[in-house]
C-alpha cells in the first residue's frame, strides 16, 4: 500500500504555480479548505482560475485570494454570498462565469470521470444556455455541458489514513469528493490522519489513489466565519409570512421528499412535526433534516442550503453534491419549494437575475425548478413599486419554463392546470376584488 506524503499547508502552496486552474471544495465555508487557501494567499502566485460553488467570503478561503488581486477568473454557482466577488465582478477585475449548482457538481465529476461532457435539462431557455448546444431528447430540452479539469485540487476532508484513503463529515462532503477526482494534483486538509487500516474500507468516500497529499489542519470556528451557526440565522418572522408557510404545508403530502429553499420557504420546515412524515433534501448533501439546534455551528451539525446548522432525524443520510442533484434531476425530490421574483400565466419561473445587474447567484434554483416532480413557489404579490409580479409574461430572465405548479402570495393561492392559472385560495385580510386588481395574469377561480 502506498504512503501519501504529509506537508504543511506552505509546503502544499508551493507546488501552485501562477496561471493553475484550482477546484476547491466547500459549501459556503462547510468543507472548505481554509489552511491551503490561506497558506496560497501567502505567496506571490497570481493569475488564477478558481472554479468552486462560491469564492469563499469577505477575507476567508477564495476570498482571501480574490481580496489578494490573485484571481483572474472565478467559475462557480453563488457569488452574490461575497459582496467583494460582486464587486471585482462590476468593475471587471475578475471574469466570471456562472453555472447551475449541479451542473457544476455534475461537469466536475464528469472531468474526474474521463466523460467527454453531457447533456442536462437544467438551464434549458435561459440566459446560461446561450451559445450552447441544445437538442431535445426524450422530447426534453437539453443543453449540452462541457466537462470540468482543474490543474489544482484543493479539498476538506475529516479523516485520512497514511495511504490517502479520506472520509468527509456530515455536509461537509459536497463538491470535495467530485473535486478530489478532476484535477492532476490533489491536495486534501484534513483534521485527522490515522495509520492506514484504521478505517473502515466500507467507508471510504475518496479512495488514496487520488489524493497525492495530506496536510494536517484543525479549523475551528473562528475560521470558518459565522454564516454556519445558529446565532447567523436571520429568519423574517411575522403573520403574513407564516400564513404563506401554513399554505404551502397544505400543500404536502406525508412520504413526500420536500426541498425547501432560503426566504419564505425555510418557515416550512418550523411547521413540520414529526407526525408530518415529510421528509426534508437539502441540495447540499442531506436527507432527513431536522430542526435547527437551540446553539452551535458547523464543527457539530450538518448545515442545511440556507449554510444554518441543522439537525439529523433518525434515518437521515449524507451525500456528495453530485448525488443530491442526480436525485433531483432524476425525479426522486417529489416538491420544491422556492421563492420567485416573478411568475406568469404560462407556469414560468423568474427568481435568479435582475437586468442591469451581473448574473452572479443562480445556486440550485435551476436544477431544483426543471428536476422536482412538483414546484411550489412562495413572492410577494407585488413589488415595491406596487407592480404586480404575477404577470402575463415574465419580464425577468428565466429560471425554468412551465415547471410552476403553486403560487403562493400573501394575497392568493394559484394551481397551474391544463387550462391555465387557477384561483384555489384567497387568503385572509384579501379579497378576489383585490387579487384581480393586482394581478397581471389571466386566471379562474375555483375556491
Amino acid at each position: 500500500m502506498k504512503t501519501v506524503p504529509v506537508i504543511t499547508a506552505a509546503q502544499a502552496a508551493e507546488k501552485i504555480p501562477s496561471s493553475s486552474v484550482i477546484i476547491a471544495g466547500g459549501f459556503g465555508m462547510t468543507g472548505n479548505p481554509v489552511h491551503l487557501l490561506h497558506a496560497l494567499a501567502e505567496t506571490e502566485v497570481n493569475e488564477l482560475t478558481y472554479i468552486g460553488n462560491n469564492v469563499g467570503e469577505p477575507g476567508l478561503g477564495g476570498g482571501r485570494l480574490l481580496r489578494n488581486g490573485q484571481i483572474k477568473k472565478a467559475v462557480g454557482s453563488f457569488f452574490t454570498s461575497n459582496p467583494e466577488a460582486v464587486a471585482a465582478a462590476q468593475d471587471g477585475s475578475i471574469e466570471v462565469e456562472l453555472l447551475p449548482q449541479g451542473t457544476l457538481g455534475e461537469a466536475i465529476r464528469a472531468g474526474g470521470a474521463g466523460l467527454g461532457g453531457f447533456f442536462t435539462p437544467t438551464s434549458a431557455g435561459t440566459p446560461l444556455a446561450e451559445n450552447r448546444e441544445s437538442r431535445k431528447i426524450d422530447g426534453q430540452d437539453m443543453v449540452f455541458i462541457n466537462p470540468i479539469k482543474g490543474d489544482v485540487s484543493l479539498i476538506r476532508a475529516w479523516k485520512a489514513d497514511t495511504a490517502g484513503n479520506l472520509q468527509y463529515r456530515m455536509t461537509e462532503n459536497n463538491f470535495n469528493q467530485a473535486a478530489a477526482t478532476a484535477s492532476a494534483l490533489v491536495i486534501a486538509e484534513v483534521e485527522e490522519i490515522v495509520p492506514v487500516g484504521e478505517l473502515d474500507p466500507n467507508a471510504i468516500h475518496t479512495p488514496g489513489c487520488f489524493v497525492d497529499y495530506l496536510v494536517q489542519a484543525h479549523t475551528s470556528e473562528e475560521d470558518l466565519g459565522s454564516s454556519a451557526s445558529v446565532s447567523g440565522s436571520a429568519k423574517k418572522v411575522d403573520a403574513m409570512r407564516i400564513a404563506m408557510a401554513q399554505s404551502v404545508l397544505d400543500e404536502l403530502q406525508p412520504g413526500e421528499v420536500v426541498n425547501l429553499g432560503i426566504g419564505i420557504p425555510t418557515l416550512v420546515a418550523d411547521l413540520i412535526t414529526p407526525e408530518s412524515g415529510i421528509i426534508m433534501h437539502t441540495e447540499n448533501g442531506m436527507l432527513g433534516v431536522g430542526p435547527e439546534p437551540e446553539s452551535g455551528g458547523a464543527m457539530e451539525y450538518p448545515v442545511n442550503a440556507g449554510k444554518i446548522p441543522v439537525t439529523a432525524l433518525p434515518g437521515s443520510s449524507y451525500f456528495d453534491s453530485s448525488t443530491s442533484f442526480g436525485m433531483i434531476r432524476g425525479g426522486h425530490v417529489d416538491v420544491a419549494v422556492m421563492g420567485g421574483l416573478e411568475v406568469d400565466e404560462a407556469g414560468n419561473l423568474a427568481n435568479w437575475a435582475v437586468p442591469g445587474k451581473p448574473l452572479l447567484g443562480v445556486g440550485g434554483a435551476m436544477d431544483l425548478a426543471s428536476g422536482a416532480k412538483r414546484l411550489i413557489v412562495t413572492m410577494t404579490h407585488c413589488n415595491r413599486d406596487g407592480n404586480s409580479k404575477v404577470k402575463q409574461q415574465c419580464s425577468l430572465p428565466l429560471t425554468a419554463k412551465g415547471v410552476v405548479d403553486i403560487l403562493v402570495t400573501e394575497k392568493a393561492v394559484f394551481k397551474f392546470e391544463e387550462q391555465g392559472m387557477v384561483l384555489i385560495k384567497i387568503m385572509d385580510g384579501s379579497s378576489e376584488e383585490d387579487i384581480r386588481a393586482n394581478t397581471e395574469a389571466d386566471f379562474s377561480v375555483n375556491c
